[in-house]
C-alpha cells in the first residue's frame, strides 16, 4: 500500500484528504511537526507527498526547495493559489504536479496515480550481469546478498554502469557528482571508489571496476 503524506495545516482539509486516500486504498499520513518538517519527512518511508503552499514556518515552496536537496520523493502541490507564477515556481523547485483548490477528488486521484506510475518507472531495478541494482534505494543485490551504497557511491556506480566497457575519467565522475549537488574533492573520489570496490567484494565480486592509470576507470 502506497504511503502518502499530507502536509496541510487546515484540519478540515486534512481530514477530507485523509478519508479520500484511505477509501482509495492508500495509506495516508498527516504531518504534525511543521517546525521540523524536513527531518520529519525524511524519517518516513514515503511514496508521495501532497504539499500545500500556505503552511507554517517554511512555506510549501521553500520546504520543497529544501527537500529536493536531500530527496526525490514525488510531490504534488495542492493549493488555493491559482497564479501561473506560483505554478511555475513550484514546478521549478521540483514539484511533480500541481493542483488547485477546490479540486475534484477524482482528478486528484488520477494525478496521484500518474505521478506514482512515473516514479515507479524511475525506480525500476536494473540488471547488470548477475547484479540487481536499485538506484533509488541505493542497493545492489547478488545471490540473495544485498549491500547498501551511499548516495555518492551509487552516483559513481551508476555513471560507470551507463558507460560500461568505456573508460570514464576522474573528471567525468567529479562533474557528475557536482551535477547531483554532491561536492567532493579528488581525495574523496578515491575514497568513494575504494569503498565501492569493498562493497562489491562483499558480494563476491572483484576487479569489476578496473583502474586505467593516468586516465580513469572502466566497469567490466
Amino acid at each position: 500500500m502506497k504511503k502518502i503524506l499530507i502536509v496541510e495545516d487546515d484540519k478540515s482539509i486534512c481530514k477530507e484528504l485523509y478519508n479520500l486516500l484511505k477509501t482509495s486504498n492508500y495509506e495516508p499520513l498527516i504531518l504534525e511537526d511543521f517546525k521540523n518538517a524536513i527531518d520529519a519527512i525524511l524519517n518516513l518511508d514515503l511514496d508521495l507527498i501532497l504539499l500545500d503552499i500556505n503552511i507554517p514556518y517554511l512555506n510549501g515552496q521553500l520546504l520543497l526547495q529544501e527537500l529536493r536537496k536531500k530527496s526525490n520523493i514525488p510531490v504534488i502541490m495542492v493549493t488555493s493559489r491559482e497564479t501561473v507564477a506560483d505554478e511555475v515556481l513550484s514546478m521549478s523547485y521540483g514539484a511533480d504536479d500541481y493542483i488547485t483548490k477546490p479540486y475534484n477528488p477524482n482528478i486528484l486521484l488520477l494525478r496521484i496515480n500518474a505521478v506514482l506510475k512515473r516514479a515507479g518507472r524511475e525506480q525500476e531495478i536494473t540488471l547488470y550481469k548477475d547484479l540487481y541494482i536499485h538506484v533509488q534505494k541505493g542497493t545492489i543485490k547478488r545471490n540473495g546478498v544485498e549491500v547498501i551504497l551511499t548516495k555518492n557511491e551509487m552516483i559513481i556506480f551508476n555513471y560507470l554502469l551507463t558507460h560500461q566497457n568505456k573508460i570514464v575519467t576522474r573528471d567525468e565522475l567529479m562533474t557528475d557528482l557536482w551535477d547531483n549537488h554532491e561536492y567532493i574533492n579528488d581525495n574523496a573520489l578515491t575514497v568513494n571508489i575504494s569503498r565501492l570496490r569493498s562493497k562489491l567484494k562483499e558480494l563476491g565480486i572483484e576487479d569489476m571496476i578496473e583502474t586505467r592509470k593516468g586516465i580513469g576507470y572502466i566497469l567490466l
